[in-house]
């Protein structure tokens, strides 16, 4: 199968792809999206094939607007409108109950509930519109990898396996959307991500907690990216603590490790001899629009032998990277 690569003024050709049950994945402000049409069973089927992914695993239902989720969903959160005003189009998804039979089991993993996504994308949403239906998207990569944050990204793992690629260049976010389950009395998020728990909590003036629970291989988990290992490069990562990258760099040395940094500048800059993936600065912002790119990269060079990541502090911004990166990683440190 020839993978094309379409342009602004291709989107027509994208949606008559999706309508005929192809795969075209798509971009979005968090990373790109391996798109089928929602109602065809058949084409969500190949989403599962291509990626090499769990079929149990839930998927997100990417709509133009909330009045697309009418169709499916049998009850709302009372604080559901709130949340639509301030927060979509963007990187937050809701799961809902749904009505009976209006998904298939295909796209729920045989839950009740299922996860919707408005994303903030100019290209996307018309794509949607266009396709008058609703698409499924989970990250467009092979199942585990790190996730596509470019059209390139996606067209090295997924060549010759999809219809065609909608590119609109970087994601800007670079991690995936926060899951926000709304199918309970208690809004909890299940994946933290740009819409922090600080954020919701400001708009909703209540407390909104985060489950951590990490699924199991054997587990069916309620929304993606719950699984224990997830995001990982061939290349083994392991974290470092900010005051145990020297010991960390001297034990590479003297192990004979080649190894490759995930960091800052600041960081960068005291291991010049090393092989490295920089973060365009020294903030949270730019290590989590980095991350999955930095991980594709050193693990693509195939020039070193264990990946060492920069950690941030657990807050804000920083639950989202560090929830990916500790993923990435197996939750495993350097410690001598």
């Amino acid at each position: 199968m020839e993978t094309k690569i379409f342009q602004s003024d291709q989107l027509d050709q994208a949606a008559e792809l999706l309508r005929q049950g192809e795969l075209v994945a798509f971009p979005t402000e968090t990373v790109y999206g391996l798109g089928a049409n929602a109602l065809l069973p058949t084409a969500v089927k190949q989403v599962f094939a291509v990626k090499g992914r769990p079929s149990d695993n839930p998927l997100i239902v990417h709509v133009a607007d909330f009045t697309m989720t009418k169709e499916f969903v049998e009850s709302y959160h009372p604080l559901t409108e709130k949340i639509i005003k301030n927060f979509w189009p963007g990187p937050l998804t809701l799961i809902f109950k749904i009505k009976k039979d209006s998904l298939s089991p295909i796209v729920t993993g045989g839950l009740s509930t299922a996860a919707f996504r408005m994303p903030d994308n100019k290209k996307t949403l018309s794509l949607i519109e266009k396709t008058q239906a609703p698409l499924v998207g989970p990250s467009a990569n092979t199942s585990g990898k790190p996730s596509p944050t470019t059209a390139l990204h996606v067209y090295h793992d997924l060549n010759g396996k999809i219809a065609g690629i909608l590119d609109d260049g970087a994601t800007s976010i670079g991690v995936e959307s926060t899951v926000l389950d709304l199918s309970g009395d208690t809004p909890t998020i299940l994946r933290p991500g740009a819409v922090t728990q600080e954020k919701l909590a400001a708009i909703l003036g209540i407390e909104v907690p985060l489950d951590k629970h990490l699924v199991s291989e054997s587990e069916t988990p309620k929304a993606p990216g719950m699984k224990y290992k997830h995001y990982s490069p061939d290349t083994d990562v392991l974290m470092v603590q900010p005051n145990d990258w020297d010991e960390a760099m001297a034990w590479a040395q003297e192990n004979n490790q080649k190894v490759g940094l995930l960091v800052s500048p600041t960081i960068a800059d005291k291991y010049l001899s090393a092989d490295r993936f920089v973060f365009a600065d020294d903030t949270i912002e730019a290590a989590t629009r980095g991350l999955f790119s930095g991980l594709r990269a050193l693990d693509e060079a195939d020039k070193v032998d264990l990946i060492f990541a920069q950690v941030f502090p657990e807050d804000h911004l920083g639950l989202a990277y560090m929830n990916r990166l500790k993923k990435a990683a197996g939750q495993k440190y350097f410690a001598k």
